[in-house]
């Protein structure tokens, strides 16, 4: 465990197992192929580029793409500051969305557990997912209360006696869409991040709605792989893996296209 808080060693440990497959990064040929499929359907401004230093191709970006990004690399950037007003109350506005009518004793409060943070503070875990994390969570909590509902209570299906901790999987779930979607890097590196930026370009509120489809999804896998807290990492590699299809399925030209986006109530 570092000094930013036990969940980031959480991700991090997640992210070393996604990393080290080869089957989750699109292959040149595989990005060539698929963006000529796209070109006719809206990706005309996103072309493949090959650098004769680098075997991942480069995707060039339209001025509204690389101000999409920038804008939510920005966001992906900010840490919690508990001295700062903001973050406080989006915090506060977390657990009211969370908990209708049962009121918050405080920032720093044993209540915080009920949602699936491991310790009264939650900021320590959030640190490693950033304060997006966060915004994340708030997101879905207002915008398909019922789902968030469903997985905070855990409502749907057979549970496993060690179930996966809420709130702590979404702070996992937004560090592997940021490294799936490539959102560091100045340039989508995969066909995946291309259509994303796509996406992005045409809704402000992207990343945050496949955030929610994401969150669905992985439980989904979790209850059909009759999943225990130790399958977490595989549970989450699976979710990926059908992301990814999804992403790169012909038929879809927007992010309520997908499949998994059904999942949602």
């Amino acid at each position: 465990m570092d000094d930013r808080g036990g969940s980031f060693v959480a991700v991090r440990r997640i992210s070393q197992s996604l990393e080290r497959g080869s089957g989750y990064h699109s292959t040149s040929a595989e990005v060539v192929a698929g963006s000529a499929a796209w070109i006719g359907k809206g990706l005309s401004c996103v072309c493949a580029q090959r650098r004769d230093s680098d075997a991942r191709p480069s995707f060039d970006l339209t001025p509204v793409q690389e101000e999409c990004l920038r804008r939510l690399q920005k966001r992906i950037e900010v840490q919690y500051d508990s001295s700062n007003p903001e973050h406080q109350e989006t915090l506060r506005a977390l657990w009211n969305a969370a908990y209708p009518g049962e009121e918050l004793r405080g920032l720093i409060s044993e209540q915080w557990k009920e949602m699936g943070w491991q310790g009264k503070d939650p900021s320590t875990d959030f640190r490693g997912g950033g304060f997006v994390s966060v915004e994340n969570l708030l997101f879905f909590a207002r915008t398909y209360w019922k789902s968030f509902q469903d997985l905070l209570q855990k409502q749907e299906g057979d549970r496993a006696m060690w179930e996966y901790p809420f709130a702590v999987a979404g702070v996992n779930i937004t560090f592997m869409l940021t490294q799936m979607l490539d959102l560091e890097a100045v340039k989508p590196r995969t066909m995946v991040g291309a259509v994303f930026l796509k996406f992005l370009s045409e809704n402000e509120s992207a990343f945050d709605l496949l955030y929610c489809i994401t969150f669905k999804l992985m439980d989904q896998q979790w209850l059909a792989m009759h999943a225990s807290y130790m399958d977490f990492n595989t549970v989450m590699k699976s979710t990926r893996r059908q992301l990814e299809r999804e992403l790169l399925l012909d038929d879809i030209t927007r992010l309520e296209d997908l499949p998994s986006y059904s999942l949602l109530q």
